[in-house]
């Protein structure tokens, strides 16, 4: 099998590993890729976002399946596309995709499955929106404001806060962008990240995860597109995972198939577990970033196999996930001043040993591997334990230097001390 993945990020470099240990997997290919995803596989420059470029470099390299990382050639329709070309994708169409691409979609197909979520406003107009910030934030009985852009906004869209004047700015700031703002109500209770591959109504969970999406210890500082994540979570029943694939992931999916536009592709949903049970954060329709690179190591299953099986139809004939034993942590490594504009174009030393992933790298004529965008790098550990899975990854980060970069130095802490409850 040969398999094309479209992507440039530490969670494509993370899909062209797992998949390089499938038997059936005899070629990959990726597009565009960078510095570390070329010592993995064949790579190629491609528009991600067209359609017709990702399907004529998938029908010029014979590819037998197209995996699509990104959410935005998936919202913008690439899937659809390479399907139409008569190419397996595993991928969700353009009007599946809008579970991630529009918020408020989302919120409508859960309101209609009997999905518990956040309850939530949509603003279009500025006028309304003082009226709007006093019903969702203190003290109107809720601990903090969560305003989110509508659409997609690679994990930085978002802000929580109890401070009214900052959640006004950020709302205020993407009405006059010419985006809706939506309005949410807090979610007590910790978060959880449950991938799911799902073809129709058949949904096969993956590992549960936990990501950090604030800049700094301790959950401070701005979001961030994510600063790391762990898995498996100590602190979350077996039981309780079932309960979200019954309670969230299925009734979701089974109302997408009513709506016409079946889901096939990977359904992310980023859940808070709350006094009440779990309750949905959001959803995406990829791979999430960085939870993928801790799930997908500790994955024994042929990953080609099970992708396939998606997109082709015949997810339901496969046998169960298999897993190793232990945890896996993965730590973000990230330029100079991200999540603001980062500082590009260093060189890093260190990045080409195990368990280091490439996300935003590039190689110079010379041959240095250089900083290319904020989230430079993803460092996996894997062990017996979580603490042990959290000693291996800092272990790595220590040997990789980049002038001005950061990392947060409690990812898996809290649940490796067992701290946190539900």
């Amino acid at each position: 099998m040969h398999v094309l993945v479209v992507g440039s990020g530490a969670r494509e470099h993370a899909l062209l590993l797992a998949l390089r240990r499938d038997p059936e997997v005899e070629t990959l290919s990726v597009a565009p890729g960078n510095a570390g995803t070329a010592a993995v596989a064949d790579q190629y420059e491609v528009d991600m976002t067209s359609g017709e470029a990702v399907t004529a470099l998938a029908r010029r390299l014979g590819a037998d399946l197209v995996v699509i990382g990104p959410e935005v050639p998936l919202v913008l329709g690439v899937a659809d596309a390479v399907r139409e070309a008569g190419i397996a994708c595993f991928g969700p169409t353009k009007a599946a995709a809008r579970i991630e691409g529009s918020k408020s979609f989302a919120k409508d197909v859960m309101a209609t499955a009997g999905v518990r979520t956040a309850t939530s406003e949509i603003v279009d107009n500025p006028a309304h929106l003082d009226a709007a910030l006093d019903r969702f934030g203190p003290p109107g009985g809720y601990p903090a404001w969560v305003v989110k852009d509508d659409g997609l906004a690679a994990g930085k869209g978002v802000v929580v806060t109890a401070d009214r004047d900052a959640a006004r700015a950020h709302a205020a700031g993407l009405l006059e962008a010419g985006h809706p703002v939506l309005l949410e109500s807090f979610l007590d209770g910790p978060e959880v990240s449950l991938f799911c591959v799902v073809d129709g109504k058949t949904v096969v969970p993956l590992l549960p995860a936990q990501d950090f999406k604030r800049v700094g210890d301790g959950d401070s500082g701005p979001n961030t597109g994510g600063m790391g994540a762990y898995t498996p979570l100590p602190w979350l029943s077996d039981e309780m995972t079932a309960r979200i694939v019954e309670e969230v992931v299925e009734p979701v999916a089974a109302e997408l198939v009513a709506r016409d536009c079946a889901f096939s592709g990977l359904l992310y949903a980023g859940l808070a577990i709350t006094s009440n049970g779990p309750a949905v954060v959001e959803f995406n329709c990829r791979f999430g970033d960085p939870e993928t690179q801790a799930v997908l190591a500790l994955l024994e299953s042929p990953l080609g196999q099970l992708l396939r099986a998606a997109a082709t139809g015949d997810l339901a004939a496969q046998p169960p996930l298999r897993w190793r034993d232990g945890a896996a942590v993965t730590v973000v490594v990230a330029a100079e001043n991200y999540p603001s504009r980062p500082r590009v174009g260093d060189v890093i030393h260190g990045a080409e040993g195990e368990g280091v992933l490439h996300a935003g790298t590039a190689r110079r004529d010379d041959g240095a591997v250089v900083s290319s965008g904020g989230r430079v790098l993803s460092v996996v550990g894997v062990g017996a334990d979580l603490a042990a899975a959290r000693a291996a990854a800092y272990a790595r980060i220590a040997s990789i230097r980049l002038p001005g970069s950061h990392f947060r130095s409690d990812i898996g802490l809290a649940a490796a001390e067992g701290r946190i409850t539900v």
